[in-house]
């Protein structure tokens, strides 16, 4: 059984930054791209960054990019999200995702196994 548990969220002033971590139990981590998607109140799960499963590739959203960077540990079973120059429009709950494929996919049917979530809030 493959557990995702996220950390980072918390409430923060536009313009300034978070980073997220989601920490992976499970042996395939390696083996698997892994993703970030967002729901905002009232609104559907949106794709936010994707990355392979060696790293070397990376997706965003056009909102995102330029703004946040994916990255992971495959030794240590972890995918952060650094993100920067925060907007309001980001506040949204952040999940992470472990993916089907091992290259990036930004639809949510890649994805097999999900976090609970962290909280984001930008203050304007």
């Amino acid at each position: 059984q493959v557990q995702l548990v996220e950390s980072g969220g918390g409430l923060v002033q536009a313009g300034g930054s978070l980073r997220l971590s989601c920490v992976a139990s499970g042996r395939t981590f390696s083996s698997s791209s892994m993703g970030w998607f967002r729901q905002a109140p009232g609104k559907e799960r949106e794709f936010v960054s994707a990355i392979s499963w060696s790293g070397g590739t990376t997706r965003y959203a056009d909102s995102v990019k330029g703004r946040f960077t994916i990255s992971r540990d495959n030794a240590k079973n972890t995918v952060s999200l650094q993100m920067n120059s925060l907007k309001p429009e980001d506040t949204a709950v952040y999940y992470c995702a472990r993916g089907i494929y091992i290259n990036t996919s930004a639809a949510s049917n890649g994805y097999n196994y999900w976090g609970q979530g962290t909280q984001v809030t930008v203050s304007s």
